[in-house]
């Protein structure tokens, strides 16, 4: 498969994603102007496309696991990539993974309504990264692939970087998907680039960007299922935990992010 054809249908899913999940949610809003008492089940088919895709994507890089037809397209984009003379050299996917996150802050401090408030916010993108980032130095850990072109790094499968970058896609994407559907594209598409300059570099094969990205994705959807539940239940007068203290890790760095309510 021709590596560009390749990056352009990773990248059409990613906006398909966010299209169809934003699309979705305008025609409720669209709905709810017309009727008073929408229906709920009218989003179904959007919710269960946000649900497949992720995991689809997690799908295809447990496959590539074994000697497939999948794994030998990671070493045919692998040997694309070695033929042709490579002309961007700069790693700015380091920083750009954040982007997303950035930009959903940004949004809020310029009093664009968000689903959720700053706090809340803050919560739910720690608990993201500390769910996706388990799982992902987890699987680094167990599975140990080499990267590409090297013998000694075994922390290749999933991509740290992908799945840091999606989770702050879908960040985004949560908290203004009810504004507009070009946000949660350009979200994806951001991280997408991350995706694709990971493997680019011979930092990751094609399959493990494609696993990182779908943890990514369906780790923040999980937090954000989950976590009226969680303020329920530990909430006081609608107010969560006065203090909430969040340990994360990613790419081998530990750290901890502390909210406290005033």
């Amino acid at each position: 498969m021709n590596i560009h054809k390749f990056f352009t249908i990773i990248l059409s899913l990613a906006i398909f994603h966010s299209f169809v999940y934003g699309q979705g949610n305008e025609s409720v809003s669209i709905s709810s102007a017309v009727d008073s008492l929408p229906k709920k089940h009218d989003c179904k088919a959007v919710e269960i496309v946000g649900i497949a895709l992720p995991a689809a994507m997690i799908t295809y890089g447990l496959i590539s696991l074994g000697n497939n037809d999948i794994r030998q397209i990671d070493y045919n984009v692998y040997n694309s990539i070695q033929k042709n003379n490579r002309f961007w050299k700069s790693h700015a996917e380091d920083y750009i993974q954040f982007a997303p996150a950035v930009a959903t802050y940004a949004l809020k401090f310029c009093k664009v309504e968000s689903k959720d408030n700053l706090l809340d916010m803050t919560i739910l993108y720690g608990l993201s990264n500390l769910l996706a980032g388990g799982i992902t130095q987890g699987g680094k850990i167990v599975v140990g692939r080499l990267r590409p072109g090297s013998e000694t790094d075994h922390s290749s499968f999933p991509s740290g970087h992908t799945e840091t970058a999606f989770v702050a896609a879908e960040f985004l994407h949560q908290e203004y998907k009810a504004q507009s559907v070009w946000i949660s594209v350009g979200g994806y598409a951001t991280a997408t680039l991350v995706g694709v300059s990971r493997v680019y570099h011979n930092k990751h094969w094609v399959s493990d960007v494609v696993t990182g990205a779908g943890i990514g994705i369906l780790s923040t959807k999980a937090v954000y299922w989950v976590y009226p539940y969680l303020k329920k239940k530990f909430g006081k007068k609608d107010r969560f935990l006065q203090t909430f203290i969040l340990p994360g890790y990613s790419e081998g760095n530990l750290s901890l992010t502390l909210s406290k309510t005033f």
